[in-house]
């Protein structure tokens, strides 16, 4: 999702859309191929790490284990190590809510938030007020609904081939998954918190004949948390690129595939 640009309203954001003209692959080089040598290097690399993989988890922790105090997470890994703490409890709408009131449970917040911000439901009209209801805090939820359905509008809607229920055409199916990879609490109190979740994600639109086909897309979203009614809900929300990887070597999957994978496959709620 983007906060600024031609696609949405510059302060709430939209699905990372590729509007029908464009780019399918967002400006990134193209990739040429691979010569023979290179890919039997590629394979004979990941051998080794493979095997240095299963080396690594068949060791013997028992000195490792022993030095560090029972139950504290490993220093090195203390950033990205899940805290173990229960995710949220319960779910209003079918978002996570009731999460725990400490810096985790922020962190565990804005993980699941950025999911449903970068949803497909937040395309269509009667979904969204659920979403701003349940997200966001009381006094931001008039201006922020005004915003989205002015971001959201039915010439957008169009452009994307949705109709103005936010719904695909018969044969397509419109993709906008989000996956956070990882959380950090840039500031926190018991009132407030700015959570930064690093996410990927696939969007786009999967049939046969489509001019927005799904495409994969890196990105930051920065919330600001409030703590309201025994809950962390978000006060604002921002977005920036990357960080984003070198590309691997996948072959594309087809529209149909993609569009299985979707139907199929379930999410998940976030703990930090």
């Amino acid at each position: 999702m983007s906060t600024s640009g031609e696609h949405g309203y510059p302060d709430t954001g939209h699905t990372r859309t590729h509007l029908p003209g464009g780019d399918p692959y967002g400006g990134a080089p193209r990739r040429t191929p691979r010569s023979s040598s290179r890919s039997l290097i590629t394979v004979v690399g990941v051998v080794v790490l493979l095997i240095a993989a299963i080396a690594f988890a068949n060791r013997d922790n028992s000195s490792s284990t022993a030095e560090s105090p029972k139950g504290a997470p490993h220093q090195n890994g203390a950033p990205t190590a899940a805290s173990g703490e229960a995710p949220a409890t319960t779910k209003q709408n079918g978002i996570p809510t009731n999460f725990p009131h400490t810096k985790q449970g922020a962190e565990s917040a804005a993980a699941n938030y950025a999911v449903t911000l970068v949803s497909a439901d937040i395309l269509k009209p009667a979904r969204r007020s659920e979403i701003v209801r349940t997200v966001f805090v009381a006094d931001q939820q008039a201006a922020l609904t005004d915003k989205f359905d002015k971001a959201y509008s039915k010439q957008f809607l169009s452009n994307i081939g949705l109709d103005q229920n936010g719904n695909s055409a018969a044969g397509h199916t419109y993709v906008s998954r989000t996956a956070p990879l990882g959380t950090k609490a840039t500031s926190y109190s018991a009132s407030a918190a700015t959570v930064e979740v690093w996410c990927t994600g696939v969007f786009g639109t999967a049939g046969e004949d489509s001019t927005n086909p799904v495409t994969t897309d890196w990105f930051t979203l920065t919330l600001q948390l409030r703590w309201e009614n025994d809950d962390w809900k978000a006060a604002s929300f921002s977005q920036k690129d990357g960080p984003t990887p070198i590309p691997g070597d996948g072959k594309a999957s087809s529209a149909d595939q993609m569009a299985k994978a979707v139907e199929e496959y379930g999410g998940f709620s976030y703990a930090r």
